[in-house]
């Protein structure tokens, strides 16, 4: 990205903290070893390693030989989904507004012969609960539902379907991702018994995640090796990361209550500037509870695969989910779930270095390129 591409993209990828940039520098400086060696330099790349395992448990309110580190959300979301199903070798239950990094794996257990159940949402992407404890009945092995979805923002009521999974022994794992960093989120709160996050969503490196995976909670490994993270993810340690990640962690969610105040504020003041503009636009999700960061709009009357790439060429990054095929684009699934339906969809998510400015200068910027895109095709 330029410095004068305006960055309103930040579900997809935010930029890394400096904080986040001096730690993992200094460590890296330091001389890390390799974790699993049991000399000087080893134990001490092992030491640094299990002091990230503690911050990022103690941010959860999990045990430390809870939390297994990954090389980012997806890698946990396929750890939970697909490495349960094999250790349990019963059912499947997702949601049909998950990431395709829970879609995929589940994907993969039903061509392995498991039994796949889809939960059907509402109008603003909420779970069916009636048909939750529908397939709760089935007796599966995992069920997969988000704690809060990467297109619209929806929240989805985690500590009661967490609530209803465990009467019924079923293990529950949420794709926290979008989640971690922006609102609160403690594992035993919300009863799960996996949880997923990366860091790259709140301001820690690319290519680091977790899996909370709470005891008792079996899965099979997806890779084979070594015995690193207790014989559950095989690999040398990348401890580096590890401490990036739980340095950002530490930072997102010391500042969560000042910093979600602040994002829902700037997003609402960008989903009014828009609306007092657009009477037709359209805002996904908007009856239910959001994250703070993330706007999803809906608009006719301009193709999707316009839209984006004007706003691109006019220096503004968002990201585009059609619900309809345009231009050869892929529908949403999200919003094909919820039934919405727009030529064009356009995302807009926020982070910790994103101000006031930004969004006045991203509402502006969006309002007059899609003028001009209306009027070239009308």
């Amino acid at each position: 990205m330029t410095e004068a591409m305006l960055y309103l993209d930040h579900a997809a990828d935010t930029p890394v903290r400096p904080e986040v940039i001096v730690a993992m520098t200094r460590l890296q400086e330091a001389g890390v070893g390799n974790a699993s060696s049991v000399h000087g330099p080893g134990r001490a790349a092992r030491g640094a390693l299990e002091e990230a395992r503690e911050r990022v448990a103690g941010v959860l309110g999990a045990a430390p030989r809870e939390i297994v580190f990954t090389s980012g959300g997806t890698e946990a979301d396929n750890m939970a989904v697909l490495g349960r199903w094999r250790a349990s070798r019963r059912g499947v239950v997702v949601s049909a507004v998950e990431h395709s990094a829970v879609r995929g794996p589940a994907a993969a257990a039903a061509r392995e012969g498991a039994p796949l159940t889809i939960l059907a949402v509402d109008e603003s992407g909420r779970v069916d609960l009636g048909a939750l404890d529908e397939a709760l009945r089935e007796e599966p092995g995992v069920v997969s539902v988000m704690w809060g979805n990467n297109e619209t923002g929806t929240l989805q009521p985690v500590a009661e379907i967490g609530r209803r999974c465990a009467a019924a022994g079923a293990a529950f794992h949420t794709d926290a991702v979008q989640a971690v960093g922006h609102v609160p989120v403690r594992v035993d709160e919300a009863r799960c018994s996996l949880l997923s996050l990366s860091a790259h969503k709140f301001g820690g490196p690319p290519g680091a995640g977790a899996l909370f995976l709470r005891d008792g909670t079996e899965i099979e490994p997806l890779l084979s090796g070594g015995g690193q993270e207790r014989g559950l993810r095989a690999g040398t340690s990348n401890v580096v990361a590890a401490a990036g990640l739980a340095t950002a962690l530490d930072l997102a969610v010391g500042q969560l209550e000042t910093e979600a105040a602040r994002l829902g504020t700037l997003r609402d003041r960008l989903q009014a500037r828009l609306q007092a503009e657009l009477p037709d636009l359209r805002v996904h999700g908007a009856d239910a509870d959001r994250l703070p960061h993330i706007l999803n709009v809906g608009l006719d009357g301009v193709p999707a695969d316009v839209l984006i790439a004007s706003l691109d060429v006019a220096g503004l990054a968002v990201s585009s989910g059609a619900a309809c095929h345009s231009g050869g684009g892929e529908p949403s699934h999200v919003l094909m779930a919820m039934g919405r339906f727009s030529d064009a969809v356009a995302r807009f998510s926020l982070g910790w270095s994103t101000t006031e400015e930004d969004v006045d200068r991203g509402a502006a910027l969006f309002l007059d390129v899609l003028d001009r895109a209306r009027a070239a095709i009308a």
